[in-house]
């Protein structure tokens, strides 16, 4: 750069790398990168940048999603030409430095880190559920007086139609309606979460393969499986690196005790219909939102959640038969209260994740994004940032949130956040 533009922000991939190429990976581990070193083609010439590199701790719905955001971002021409603008004001096209940087030479790299794989943590093991509702019975005055207040101020894209019991039994036969009205959403989704996210990931191969039009365009996204220690690990090889990875970030020497993050373990019972039984649930029929959730899948197969034990530092997925019967001693009453037919159904199996909650405020209880080098409060070259706080509402906020984190990131600008997402480290502070 040119000292006439010595005093304007730094480009944020400004930071020199390791001397090293990534081999092209699906999933790989650092050590074979390393190994590989060795015999790599020397570092790119004079006038010919590195490839910008972000590294996504987490492979998750927020993880996932910022990495899909990521390489939309940065394969997209237009936004490139506005980070450029944002960050070196005065610069003409026909400038050096503009050409040095321009798309023509648009390398990007990003890495997903997460030792359990795609939907290996707690987005994995959610029952898929898209809130507000599909069908939901209230079984309260209390909670019949909330949904009817939210039918009425519902946006017209997102509408909530207010059945009586004749309404809701013709859509789920064998339904009770303690109350004679429940909310249906005919545009809620349920989905399965483990191949929702794998295919999250695979979109993510694709667009990196589509955008890499020539040798000096290339998209490169990899996942590595592996557990990272501490952020500093990594901050020499990137240019940012984005933490999403729910309840273990404070796992993170850097970020325990500064995260106003609260622990619940969640467990979910699943069920089979027995094969000899002659009455199945209707394939048309949607999933049911009540004190228990019931997310069918297909017309033999139910989740049934969640449970909240709060505090709770077992991040294990898989559950125990001591822990398993409690969750159903719990949940079953409560799913049988709407769905007396959950009766005739087997138990095959618990799976369970911690949620990482946010903290409750004036607005609600919103995830925690932002840049977190001033909470580290470590000077680095890297740019730290954070997507958490999801609590269960991971499938509901991801593509928001991703979508948010990702132009900040590239940007460097975290007042693209709105607020209220990042008001977090105020309060903090």
């Amino acid at each position: 750069m040119s000292p006439s533009h010595s005093h304007d922000p730094p480009l944020p991939f400004s930071v020199p790398p390791r001397s090293r190429f990534v081999p092209s990976l699906g999933s790989c581990s650092r050590r074979a990168v390393t190994s590989a070193a060795a015999s790599s083609p020397p570092p790119s010439p004079a006038g010919c940048r590195r490839p910008l590199r972000y590294a996504v701790l987490g492979a998750g719905f927020a993880g996932l999603s910022v990495a899909w955001h990521l390489l939309k971002v940065l394969s997209s021409f237009s936004a490139l030409a506005f980070f450029l603008c944002q960050r070196l004001h005065r610069l003409k096209p026909t400038d050096a430095v503009w050409l040095q940087y321009s798309p023509k030479d648009s390398r990007v790299s990003v890495d997903v880190y997460d030792e359990n794989g795609v939907g290996g943590g707690a987005s994995g093991v959610s029952g898929g559920l898209l809130h507000p509702g599909i069908l939901r019975p209230p079984t309260t005055e209390k909670a019949a007086d909330i949904l009817l207040e939210n039918a009425q101020s519902c946006l017209q894209s997102c509408s909530l139609q207010v059945l009586d019991m004749d309404a809701a039994q013709c859509l789920i036969p064998g339904l009770r309606v303690p109350l004679n009205l429940a909310v249906y959403m005919p545009v809620a989704l349920n989905v399965n979460p483990k191949k929702y996210l794998q295919a999250l990931f695979c979109a993510c191969q694709n667009m990196a393969e589509k955008a890499s039009v020539s040798p000096t365009e290339q998209k490169e996204f990899k996942l590595y499986k592996e557990h990272i220690d501490n952020l500093q690990q990594l901050s020499g090889d990137y240019d940012s690196v984005i933490v999403c990875l729910g309840a273990k970030a404070t796992l993170l020497p850097e970020l325990t005790n500064k995260l106003p993050l609260r622990n619940c373990r969640g467990v979910i019972a699943e069920f089979q219909l027995p094969l000899e039984t002659m009455e199945k649930y209707g394939s048309q029929s949607p999933s049911i939102l009540s004190d228990a959730w019931l997310a069918f899948q297909g017309p033999c197969t139910v989740s049934i959640g969640s449970t909240w034990q709060w505090k709770s530092d077992n991040y294990a997925s898989s559950v125990s038969d001591e822990e398993a019967l409690t969750a159903t001693q719990e949940l079953l009453p409560k799913a049988s209260a709407v769905y007396p037919g959950i009766s005739k159904w087997d138990y095959v199996g618990a799976r369970a994740g911690i949620r990482a909650m946010p903290p409750l405020t004036a607005n609600g209880s919103l995830p925690l994004l932002g840049c977190l080098n001033d909470v580290i409060g470590e000077r680095s070259n890297c740019a730290f940032w954070l997507v958490g706080g999801l609590g269960a509402r991971g499938l509901l906020y991801h593509g928001l949130v991703g979508k948010l984190t990702a132009k900040a990131v590239v940007s460097g600008d975290e007042t693209i956040i709105p607020f209220e997402f990042t008001c977090w480290k105020v309060s903090k502070a």
